[in-house]
């Protein structure tokens, strides 16, 4: 027994020289990953160009001179503006519930707790081409299937966001709380209604927040889709790009400006007013 506290003392102190040592290699690790990470920036900021100084020059004085021809903004077509507003909304609100409705599926048959890996697999594979292929390339894509227009603005915020929501989905899915799922199939419930009544009514709070952070994201996407000639507000911008109508062009920036800030605002407010309902 006298041996045993002799030695206690000695333990203690070979544990506490073990545990400095694992610490100050986790630091210098720690160290190491932060240089690499700061190495990796300056070096890719350095090979675009980055440290070039002639380049900022010229865009500076490009900068100053566009700003000196937009300003003050031209608002004298905004009665033809509406139109273009009212389509970027729709296309964003679309977009969303299509995506939200086909990730849903796609998001319970990709979870690995749920669906065999005969499942898992190509449904994977399906949403990293689907969220890998820029909205914008989606758009050019469906505009040459549908021809110019907001319904191929539609489907190209619906195939990208597909892939991100079900993405979402299926990470949301494989977390589920285990307890109610495992007391369903001991009842001899079927997989469709496990995922009915024990995988659905956990998801539904975190479903919802997602899918409007992915409308609020669609309204801005909208607004860029029309560089392809997918319909809505990006299209008056291009346009008054190419007529070198850069006061015009500074107008309908504002606007998407306020646009985007309305919508943030809403989302931000029927996020809260619906969580709350649900929790």
């Amino acid at each position: 027994m006298n041996e045993e506290r002799a030695f206690t003392p000695v333990l203690e102190e070979h544990y506490e020289q073990c545990l400095d040592q694992w610490r100050r290699k986790r630091s210098a690790v720690r160290y190491l990953v932060v240089l690499g990470i700061v190495a990796l920036a300056v070096g890719s900021f350095g090979n675009t160009g980055g440290f070039a100084r002639d380049q900022y020059g010229s865009a500076a004085a490009t900068v100053v001179t566009l700003l000196r021809d937009s300003i003050p903004p031209d608002f004298s077509r905004c009665h033809s503006w509406m139109r273009p507003i009212i389509d970027t909304v729709l296309m964003g609100v679309a977009g969303t519930l299509l995506s939200t409705l086909l990730a849903i599926p796609l998001g319970l048959l990709g979870a690995r707790t749920l669906c065999p890996m005969i499942v898992t697999t190509p449904i994977h594979l399906l949403l990293n081409a689907l969220r890998a292929i820029p909205s914008l390339v989606w758009g050019i894509l469906f505009v040459a299937a549908f021809g110019f227009g907001s319904l191929a603005g539609v489907f190209a915020l619906a195939a990208h966001s597909t892939g991100m929501l079900g993405k979402f989905f299926t990470e949301l899915t494989e977390h589920v709380e285990p307890g109610p799922l495992q007391a369903l199939r001991s009842e001899g419930v079927s997989s469709l209604g496990v995922a009915r009544f024990g995988i659905l009514p956990q998801l539904h709070p975190r479903m919802a927040d997602v899918s409007l952070y992915r409308f609020e994201h669609n309204i801005r996407e909208a607004t860029t889709l029309g560089a392809v000639g997918a319909g809505g507000i990006g299209l008056e911008i291009v346009t008054a790009f190419h007529l070198f109508e850069y006061r015009e062009a500074l107008a309908l920036l504002l606007v998407i400006l306020l646009l985007v800030t309305v919508i943030d605002a809403l989302g931000a407010k029927v996020r809260r007013v619906f969580l709350g309902e649900l929790s």
